[in-house]
């Protein structure tokens, strides 16, 4: 992994964890999600870097949770990261958000959607954090070749690719395996993303369904496959969550789930 701040247990050769709710609701919910990963991460030595949205830019219905305000969010991922001495990240949206959101987090992250826009890849690269570029759901792993080099074009090489799933029809995505070392033959870190790849978009309510019980099932498949990295998307009461509640793990699954990970990767390695 590239020298990512106060990110530990990078020489267990164990697979890094991206983990934490879809968005920012309170502060109370993110320090607790991210007090009882922090704990299990260390138990295990698995490297981990707190997620959390800051902003929900991409919704399909306009009364769909968007945030709690972006200064107001921002800070409290900050606080996480100053509290638990762990690296965070979220995602942005425009070049201006760039700027902003890495004073407080560690590496940006480019949604899926926005993964060939050329000036917020450009914008994020210039700030000199790791920049976390999804697979767009409409593009080849080959393809994605093309959104990396325009972040290492700027003098930063510190990225890394995420595969979300492809879309399948109108309301499905399928995970096509041999992406993952397709993309790592860029010589990059790939990551694959357990939760938004068992979404179910495109919904007649204009709520995007999921389907939460397979995630066990796809993170097993992709450390078996070699991934660098799993990115999970977890929630104390996904029912309750403000969004993407139909495809997050509950927090009390995480504990088996990751040992049983950890056994798989020991094999394979």
């Amino acid at each position: 992994m590239y020298q990512i701040p106060q990110l530990r247990y990078t020489n267990t050769n164990n697979f890094f964890l991206i983990a934490g709710p879809c968005a920012v609701e309170s502060e109370y919910m993110v320090m607790q999600i991210a007090e009882t990963l922090v704990r299990l991460t260390d138990d295990l030595q698995i490297p981990y870097i707190f997620k959390a949205s800051y902003r929900k830019a991409n919704r399909s219905r306009l009364d769909s949770f968007t945030g709690i305000g972006d200064e107001k969010a921002l800070k409290i991922l900050g606080k996480v990261r100053e509290t638990f001495a762990i690296p965070t990240t979220t995602d942005i949206h425009t070049v201006e958000e760039a700027k902003i959101a890495a004073n407080y987090v560690d590496i940006l992250q480019i949604p899926a959607f926005l993964c060939r826009q050329t000036s917020l890849l450009v914008a994020a690269a210039k700030t000199q954090k790791t920049v976390n570029i999804k697979k767009g759901q409409f593009l080849s792993p080959q393809a994605m070749e093309f959104a990396l080099k325009k972040v290492q074009a700027m003098g930063n090489p510190k990225v890394l690719l995420t595969e979300r799933g492809t879309t399948f029809g109108y309301q499905d995505l399928v995970v096509d395996f041999r992406g993952i070392p397709q993309m790592q033959a860029f010589n990059v870190p790939v990551v694959l993303d357990c939760t938004h790849a068992l979404q179910q978009p495109n919904q007649n309510t204009g709520v995007t369904g999921g389907q939460p019980a397979l995630i066990a099932s796809l993170a097993k498949a992709g450390i078996a496959v070699g991934a660098d990295g799993l990115f999970i998307e977890t929630h104390p009461h996904p029912s309750m969550a403000k969004s993407d509640g139909a495809n997050m793990l509950p927090l009390q699954e995480m504990p088996t789930l990751l040992e049983k990970l950890l056994q798989i990767r020991q094999a394979v390695v």
